[in-house]
């Protein structure tokens, strides 16, 4: 039974069962990693409550009790998640769940390699890789001057820039009505797990393209470590007349749910006051979705505007002027300025 310390671990190339209960995986877990719950929930509840108000002993022996019934339904379902019969596993903290499932893993004809101190130390190496500094070259622009286009434009030939897709990693797009047509949120914890992958992807002495964000994404928080990075660093902003851009975000908006534009309003509604709200909600209902989206970039611009204005030890804007939202033209815009 190999017990290996976390960068070890993530080498390896087996897959990953994770034995904590099905609503400590659905708060958080290793990017990729397969659930083989050792208890449900509800037992998990009643082995802690047993534990703190009976007994240690008590505690351990519910948990057999528990166990015994399920070991071969736990086998099998391991053949099915690892057929080739070598895995990685963890629970929490690496002690008697991760041991119990091992010992009936390895009894079946599994070879076991077990995350040393379990996932409890695998969250402190991904808060800890916020703090690691990195070259940013922040992206910004007004809404509907397609930045994330722009990135996915950067990423790909012939530019091939590294690039991270914090709205791609939030399921947002940063707005009021940045959740319309996207999967749901993850956690914060399973945002910032996925974070911490995508960061060890990208190389650490060149540049990477991220998009313009306010601290948050939607119901999600930028971790503070590289929040603070990326408002510090070089910022790039394009500059995409105001009619082309109410064009693209009509286009847009005007392909979804007239219902879920209205209430994305009416999200807005203190920050867009009464009257322009029912203006807005008017031209919803009418279809006009470019009145629509006029009212609306009245706020964004001004509250963009207002957040481009230089603060003590932030560097100088690069002010990059475009004429349409084509991502290619003006990715090749943005190559020209760095």
């Amino acid at each position: 039974m190999p017990r290996h310390p976390l960068a070890e671990f993530e080498d390896l190339p087996y897959p990953i069962l994770d034995v904590r209960a099905p609503i400590e995986f659905a708060q958080g877990h290793v990017p990729g990693a397969l659930n083989l719950p050792l208890f449900t929930d509800e037992e998990r509840a009643r082995i802690g409550t047993t534990y703190k108000q009976v007994s240690q002993e008590r505690a351990v022996h519910l948990g057999l009790e528990f166990f015994g019934p399920k070991m071969s339904q736990m086998v099998k379902q391991a053949k099915k998640l690892a057929p080739g019969k070598e895995v990685r596993l963890h629970c929490w903290r690496g002690g008697m769940r991760s041991g119990a499932v091992l010992w009936l893993l390895e009894l079946a004809g599994f070879k076991v390699h077990l995350l040393d101190k379990g996932y409890k130390d695998y969250r402190r190496a991904v808060l800890a890789s916020f703090d690691a500094p990195r070259q940013w070259r922040v992206l910004g622009g007004l809404t509907g001057s397609g930045k994330t286009d722009v990135l996915h434009a950067l990423a790909a030939a012939p530019h091939q820039q590294p690039v991270l897709d914090l709205e791609g990693l939030a399921h947002h797009k940063g707005s009021a009505f940045g959740s319309i047509g996207q999967p749901a949120q993850p956690t914060q914890e399973q945002f910032e797990n996925n974070l911490a992958a995508a960061l060890l992807q990208l190389p650490t002495d060149a540049p990477v393209w991220v998009e313009d964000e306010s601290r948050q994404i939607g119901r999600l928080t930028i971790p503070p470590a590289l929040f603070e990075q990326m408002r510090t660093s070089p910022r790039y902003v394009l500059e995409v007349p105001r009619a082309t851009r109410v064009a693209k975000l009509a286009a847009e908006y005007g392909a979804e749910s007239p219902a879920l534009l209205a209430e994305a309003i009416e999200r807005l509604r203190k920050r867009l006051g009464g009257l322009a709200t029912q203006q807005a909600l008017a031209a919803v209902e009418a279809g006009d979705f470019a009145r629509m989206v006029e009212l609306v970039l009245d706020y964004y611009d001004k509250t963009y505007t207002y957040g481009l204005t230089q603060r003590p030890g932030e560097p100088a804007r690069t002010f990059v002027p475009v004429t349409d939202c084509n991502p290619a033209e003006n990715a090749a815009s943005l190559r020209q300025f760095t």
